[in-house]
């Protein structure tokens, strides 16, 4: 369940076993219209979690009270979105399996789709508010 190849984001420092959430990052950016190199995400989000305050006064609760494991980063096929999405897919319903919540680090926006399905598998009834400044919905774009 370990995918020890980056450095944990701050306050992960749980055992899978005692985790109720368990994070894991999925480099990926073979769909973006723009530029390349949201597949650095994970790695980066990781890297300057070192430079945040685990304690949040408006919310009076401190992340290190959490129970969370950081898995690393899925090992994902450039070039194919299906067996990336699947793999994805699995990582998180391996995780709903354990009875713990997944928490995804992206990546391009096609990522959350891999782990929407692996929700609505434990989860029928799901539902998602979605915000964004360009929801990137489109089945093509300018060609």
């Amino acid at each position: 369940m370990l995918y020890p190849n980056v450095e944990t984001f701050i306050g992960c420092d749980s055992s899978y076993r005692a985790a109720s959430i368990v994070l894991y990052g999925a480099p990926y950016d073979s769909t973006t219209s723009y530029r390349p190199g949201a597949r650095f995400g994970p790695a980066a989000i990781r890297h300057e979690s070192y430079g945040l305050e685990t304690y949040s006064p408006y919310q009076n609760a401190d992340l290190t009270d959490f129970d969370i494991f950081d898995s690393g980063d899925l090992e994902l096929c450039f070039g194919s979105s299906e067996s990336a999405l699947a793999d994805i897919q699995s990582r998180a319903a391996e995780i709903l399996h354990d009875g713990k919540f997944p928490l995804l680090l992206g990546g391009e926006h096609l990522v959350t789709l891999g782990a929407v399905r692996a929700m609505v598998e434990k989860y029928p009834d799901l539902h998602i508010v979605h915000f964004d400044a360009h929801a990137d919905l489109r089945d093509d774009y300018l060609g």
